[in-house]
């Protein structure tokens, strides 16, 4: 072998051993087990997580790994069950906070950070004294371990946040401000949610308790108290449809909310002369009335404390839910802020006239807005979803400044007027000249 040859196979030899060192090292802070379930969501902050960890014992022979497990393995063991309770808070169950392919490849370089054992112990609030499940494994030259832990979902999102794995809530606040979340009860249709409130004592906490939950995450919330917020809403130029009973639907719109919450709950029997409360929470776009989410909550089963096991099962379908609503609100970013635009026509126009309008104002929206679905063209209603600039048209007041002027321009023999305009929702007419 020639000298230039052997120095070749030396540093290729070397490049490999420094690579594999290197993968080593960066794969050995994550868990061993990744085992883990969601117990019970305590709060807006905190989680309950029943996770397994493992610990392999060291040395060259079996004697001395299993010596290591009898020194070393309860702590070991405890320690990557910690990690796999932070493991699935971040990557599994249904909604993880890591819920992008490029967020998860991003946090990739940043392992080291959230699994070094300091940090790792601050995203755990508490670790049960009591050990569910122990037991020896390979031979006895390991140890498995099940133990409950509370990691705190909000210190570990404003860790993602502030090394950019995941977008901060304040950067999306200020490109496209807060959303507006309305929370009311599910009612059948013709039938107020508000009267629900007021005599429903179980439903008021309820929706006190999603209040809550929301304002700790730095949402709006709009939590309507009087019928008279439905007259701002002109459902008879509406057409809305088999909607056009939903007052919860109807509520949505006329507030401007970008997404309405809707909740319903039942008491049930849970044995031994306890009961338990279940609570099943959905989310809903306002604009097209598209489910988000929905999930179901449970209590514990207890005697009396309604309203405990009210709060109880609440934290528990809520969390979830909001999550979804998160990501709808990042995906906003990109597509612009979303308005629903309705036009109703006169019925003097004849058919030419009525079209030389229906052409003009869809002109008019193609030119200013990112992208648009039409839902609705009759010769009377104009129904679309419109998604603009967020730097241009921040308020609905400048999409309805742009349709007016542009409209003029056009000359048709209409004159376009405002019948209600809010944050999400803009109401015009034409009228004849």
């Amino acid at each position: 072998m020639t000298q230039n040859n052997m120095l070749l196979t030396f540093i290729l030899i070397s490049f490999s051993c420094v690579s594999s060192s290197t993968n080593a090292f960066a794969f050995s802070h994550l868990p061993v087990s990744k085992q883990a379930t969601l117990v019970e969501t305590i709060s807006s902050a905190e989680v309950l997580i029943e996770a397994t960890g493992i610990y392999k014992g060291k040395g060259k022979k079996d004697r001395h790994k299993k010596k290591d497990v009898d020194k070393n393995g309860m702590p070991g063991a405890a320690m990557d069950a910690k990690k796999s309770a932070v493991y699935f808070v971040l990557f599994g169950g249904t909604d993880p906070l890591l819920r992008s392919v490029q967020e998860q490849q991003t946090f990739g370089s940043h392992e080291a950070f959230f699994f070094n054992h300091d940090n790792v112990s601050n995203y755990v609030s508490y670790e049960d004294t009591k050990v569910i499940k122990k037991v020896k494994i390979d031979g006895g030259t390991g140890l498995k371990l099940v133990k409950r832990f509370k990691v705190n979902k909000d210190l570990l999102t404003k860790d993602l946040e502030a090394r950019n794995i995941i977008a901060s809530r304040a950067d999306l606040a200020e490109t496209i401000g807060n959303p507006f979340i309305m929370v009311l009860p599910s009612v059948k249709k013709g039938k107020s949610p508000i009267d629900a409130m007021r005599t429903n004592p179980a439903y008021k906490h309820a929706a006190a308790v999603v209040e809550s939950y929301l304002t700790a995450r730095q949402y709006d919330v709009i939590v309507p108290e009087q019928q008279e917020s439905l007259e701002s809403l002109n459902a008879a130029t509406m057409d809305l449809g088999d909607r056009e009973e939903d007052y919860v639907y109807q509520l949505a719109l006329s507030v401007g909310s970008d997404v309405y919450i809707e909740f319903s709950g039942v008491e049930e029997d849970a044995g031994y002369g306890t009961k338990k409360y279940a609570l099943t929470v959905r989310a809903y776009e306002t604009t097209t009335a598209r489910l988000l989410g929905t999930e179901t909550g449970y209590s514990r089963g207890r005697k009396g404390e309604l309203m405990v096991s009210v709060e109880e099962a609440m934290n528990d379908a809520i969390d979830k839910v909001l999550a979804r609503v998160t990501e709808y609100w990042k995906k906003d970013v990109d597509k612009g802020i979303q308005y629903k635009l309705i036009i109703n026509l006169s019925t003097d126009f004849d058919e030419d006239q009525i079209e030389e309008i229906q052409f003009a104002l869809m002109d008019a929206i193609e030119d200013m807005s990112k992208s648009s679905k039409e839902n609705i063209v009759t010769a009377q209603t104009i129904d679309y979803l419109i998604w603009c600039d967020p730097g241009k048209y921040d308020k609905s007041s400048k999409v309805y400044r742009y349709l007016k002027k542009y409209f003029k321009q056009e000359e048709t023999e209409g004159t376009l007027r405002k019948l209600n305009v809010n944050r999400k929702m803009i109401l015009l007419k034409v009228n004849y000249e």
